[in-house]
């Protein structure tokens, strides 16, 4: 098959969404062959390749139609785009889904012996960032005038070494924030992974491919965290255990052969399924539980 007739797929070759990235393509069918340090992955039983590069990159590889798709974090994507619009040029990627992985938060913090009133307390001091642009819009929407100092890492140490007043910087678990004594006070980004692609007409193929790709990631992120319950109980407990059965629209049940008052009960539930869980399905009636993981599912 010719190369140009493949789908090329850029994700952050390493950082915390690399993994990520990899076991969603995994849960989506793609079986990689990828020699060690390599900066490309063959995709064996789907035309899809893998380019792994810096997250930093993949905005740019992606509306130069370098790469066809990309996963990037959206405050990546944002912070290209504003850059971009400083210049008067316009971002090209398209955004065709969030993934529900890579949640952070771009966020102002201070010192933990800094007062902190509102946003007003932020005027005339020194921020450190590695996303200025990001950080400058912000300022400018609230109209706050502050110095940004760019870094191009270790940002949270900067207060200590007297190079800024307070920081800007992504928050996760916000331990990093806390081994350096300082607090977060504002968020300004809310961001997570976003599926871009190129703005470039392709090939019905690819176009083809990408729609089945879409359509299997959906599957794929509707049933995280879901769970198969089966089930049996008396007709009569049945009211109380949809009640019991969480995130369930329609169980599908079932009449057991030889016990004209017993069914059984098959439901995809979509939240998570605890032990207290269980046992209210127990002490309702249930019998005979069974909870499976879904792996994926198609509507």
């Amino acid at each position: 098959m010719d190369k140009d007739s493949r789908l090329k797929l850029a994700i952050q070759k390493s950082g915390r969404l690399t993994d990520h990235s990899l076991d969603l393509l995994g849960r989506c069918g793609l079986k990689l062959s990828r020699g060690k340090d390599q900066l490309m992955a063959f995709g064996e039983n789907l035309p899809l390749d893998v380019l792994f590069v810096r997250d930093d990159d993949i905005p740019d590889l992606v509306q130069e139609d370098v790469s066809d798709l990309g996963l990037v974090g959206l405050n990546v994507l944002e912070e290209r785009r504003l850059e971009m619009a400083a210049r008067g040029a316009t971002a090209r990627f398209e955004v065709l889904r969030p993934l529900d992985f890579g949640h952070c938060r771009l966020s102002l913090a201070v010192p933990e012996g800094m007062a902190w009133k509102d946003l007003s307390s932020i005027a005339g001091l020194r921020i450190a960032t590695t996303y200025p642009a990001l950080l400058a819009s912000f300022l400018k929407q609230n109209g706050i005038t502050a110095e940004i100092v760019t870094l191009s890492g270790a940002v949270e140490i900067a207060p200590r070494l007297g190079r800024a007043d307070m920081i800007c910087d992504l928050v996760s678990s916000g331990s990093t924030l806390q081994a350096n004594h300082l607090r977060e006070v504002h968020t300004i980004l809310k961001s997570q992974v976003v599926l871009i692609r190129t703005p470039v007409k392709l090939p019905e193929f690819k176009e083809s491919w990408i729609s089945r790709l879409l359509l299997r990631i959906d599957g794929v992120e509707q049933v995280k965290e879901s769970k198969y319950i089966m089930l049996h109980a008396p007709r009569s407990a049945l009211p109380r255990i949809r009640e019991l059965l969480p995130g369930s629209e329609s169980p599908t049940i079932i009449p057991l052969e030889g016990s004209p008052d017993k069914v059984a009960v098959h439901a995809v539930c979509r939240e998570n399924v605890f032990w207290e869980t269980l046992e209210s399905l127990k002490a309702a009636g249930a019998s005979a539980l069974l909870v499976l993981p879904v792996e994926k599912m198609l509507n």
